[in-house]
């Protein structure tokens, strides 16, 4: 249920923050700062936290001071920067010495094996992937802070009072960021997945069964990683 309406909300946040620059629209991008804050609690939210709903109460209230000064779109231009490089960096994070490389982690779980018993070959497999990921979020975090500067008007550097060295428009930007981005992502987990099919042919099961298993690895998996 939960993991359904994130991604619901996060398709619903791409979109509304993709119409709100191509726009020039400040309602959809306020409402998009809104959905942003229930994607953000959602889990939390539906639980009943009272913490959760004092935060949240209190983003939305940030959400509102900047829609009514003008400054809706700020948030929106440091959203996919910060969001993408906040997943590299936990990626990164785990190729450090003494730590178990993140997808080596995943393969551990869905295998029910531990680290330490997988195949040379797997394991060897899984860091690299673990630092593909990390250099692919890594550079679309990079690119999406070089548009973001770019964007025009109201892009960060005009907003800092500093003409760019070139410009890109507002809906160029959100074409980018907002979507091209994430198809990028999803373009390289599928083109992964069949690869390995053919790497590993006797460890694969079908594509929708594997997002299945990889979805129900669950929250306590998540938060054990972010440690």
């Amino acid at each position: 249920m939960i993991p359904v309406l994130q991604i619901a909300l996060a398709l619903a946040y791409a979109l509304l923050a993709h119409l709100a620059s191509a726009r020039d629209e400040p309602r959809l991008a306020f409402a998009a700062l809104l959905v942003l804050v229930a994607l953000l609690f959602v889990a939390p939210l539906l639980r009943l936290r009272p913490w959760a709903f004092a935060l949240a109460g209190a983003a939305a209230a940030g959400a509102w001071w900047l829609h009514a000064r003008g400054l809706d779109a700020l948030p929106l231009l440091l959203v996919p920067v910060v969001f993408v490089a906040l997943v590299a960096w936990m990626f990164a994070r785990t190729l450090r010495a003494g730590r178990v490389p993140l997808i080596t982690r995943i393969v551990s779980v869905l295998d029910g094996e531990p680290v330490d018993r997988l195949p040379a070959d797997v394991a060897s497999y899984a860091r690299r992937l673990t630092a593909a990921w990390a250099a692919l979020l890594a550079g679309l975090g990079l690119a999406n802070l070089v548009l973001a500067l770019l964007a025009s008007p109201g892009g960060l550097l005009a907003q800092a009072g500093i003409a760019p060295p070139w410009s890109i428009t507002h809906a160029q930007w959100s074409w980018c960021a907002n979507l091209l981005g994430y198809g990028v992502v999803g373009g390289f987990f599928v083109l992964e997945f069949l690869w390995r099919r053919r790497r590993f042919p006797d460890r694969q099961h079908g594509f929708v069964d594997f997002v299945r298993r990889l979805g129900g690895l669950g929250p306590a998996f998540w938060r054990d990683v972010l440690r």
